[in-house]
């Protein structure tokens, strides 16, 4: 999955030393918080939902919001804002219908 960020892996038997320093790599990132699992979505301004495709997402995926801007903030705190599906490759974000460009949202994707 050399798209997503990740390093790939040497397949061929001479590479079995690097393969082995890369997958240390990465699991010490892995024990150091760094799981590359983390997207972005930014409500769409005068509308009520908002689209976000990655192909880490799936129908039973977990992706609780963290608001990064005030208006953000303010949505999750007047309970108008929710992930009402999930599939394979992408989820809908329905909000509140606001002019508002900022209300802008980290979210972690687990599972």
């Amino acid at each position: 999955m050399s798209g997503q960020g990740y390093p790939s892996l040497p397949t061929s038997l001479p590479f079995r030393e690097e393969a082995l320093r890369r997958i240390a790599q990465v699991v010490n990132g892995i024990l150091g918080g760094k799981t590359n699992n983390v997207g972005t979505v930014t409500c769409t301004a005068g509308a009520t939902s908002t689209v976000v495709t990655d192909n880490r997402i799936g129908p039973n995926s977990a992706m609780p919001l963290d608001p990064t801007t005030a208006n953000a903030a303010a949505e999750l705190g007047a309970g108008t804002v929710y992930w009402s599906s999930r599939g394979k490759g992408a989820a809908t974000l329905t909000h509140a219908n606001a002019g508002t460009a900022d209300r802008i949202f980290r979210f972690p994707i687990v599972g």
